[in-house]
């Protein structure tokens, strides 16, 4: 599926990660791009050299999907440069993936990208370990919505080169409030209008809890999870407390823990470390959730 659509015209705009994608694949043989749903992951494979002239397979076929339960790697014979979308759908195929790789290390490349967190799922990281390495694609950004190049401000940053205020300034856009309302996902730069908005992400839970949620685990309470989810989004960019979370959606924390490392697989929250130059007290203190 094209995640860029306004009616009848495609529009592609070129994400930051594509050059480090690009440079990563010359240099291992596996990538897996991971994000949550509809943030472009396959729209950017679909576009960006070289990946868009490699033979894809996508999951969310039935007949694929069958074939790939069945004889995973019947699905790219004959193919050296393959790329595998919701691949978290069948664990099975990553041993065939292995195989592949171990086989023919300097002449098959892979890209496996799916909604699902692979670098937190166990049988990702033990199969695939010393074979692949990992990004993930975040909602695109203002730059990106602008069509800029990436800020070289930014990456002076980290040498103690702070810019001009000015150039904040320049950063500003009226549109931004209603770029943060759509979560910055790119289906939802073309609808106009809150209603609409509003829709779409209701759509978009119903499918995440109904559908992609039992793929990774198997919940007990819906409804006890939405309530989760739903405290959880109240405190965005809070200290993450699990007895507040527990106590007031009426789950025990041990369930907590659970749903969050659930929705963090699912690349639907982020924990930010706490800002300590101490690197033991970044880790012991509660991070920020987003």
């Amino acid at each position: 599926m094209n995640d860029n659509q306004a009616g009848s015209e495609l529009i592609y705009r070129p994400r930051w990660l594509a050059p480090l994608l690009a440079q990563a694949i010359s240099e291992h043989p596996v990538i897996i791009l991971t994000g949550a749903r509809q943030v472009g992951k396959s729209t950017l494979l679909q576009h960006e050299k070289p990946f868009s002239d490699w033979l894809q397979i996508n999951l969310d076929s039935l007949d694929v999907l069958e074939q790939a339960e069945k004889d995973p790697a019947s699905l790219w014979i004959g193919a050296k440069e393959v790329i595998i979308d919701e691949v978290q759908r069948v664990p099975r195929l990553l041993y065939e993936v292995k195989q592949a790789v171990d086989k023919a290390r300097h002449e098959v490349r892979f890209v496996l990208s799916g909604s699902a967190n692979l670098l937190l799922m166990r049988q990702v990281s033990e199969t695939l370990a010393g074979r692949a390495v990992y990004f993930l694609l975040t909602p695109i950004s203002l730059g990106e919505v602008s069509r800029k190049q990436p800020p070289e401000w930014f990456f002076r940053v980290f040498d103690g080169k702070m810019p001009a205020q000015k150039v904040f300034g320049k950063m500003a856009s009226r549109n931004v409030p209603n770029l943060i309302l759509r979560g910055f996902m790119p289906p939802l730069l073309y609808l106009k209008r809150p209603e609409a908005w509003v829709k779409w992400w209701e759509g978009y839970v119903a499918t995440y809890v109904e559908r992609d949620l039992r793929q990774i685990s198997q919940i007990d309470s819906l409804t006890d999870f939405r309530r989760v989810m739903a405290i959880l989004a109240l405190r965005s960019r809070q200290v993450l407390n699990q007895t507040e979370v527990a106590r007031d959606s009426g789950v025990s924390q041990s369930t907590v823990r659970r749903y969050i490392n659930l929705l963090e697989v699912s690349c639907l929250l982020e924990r930010l470390p706490a800002f300590y130059s101490s690197r033991t007290k970044r880790l012991i203190k509660s991070p920020k959730i987003f």
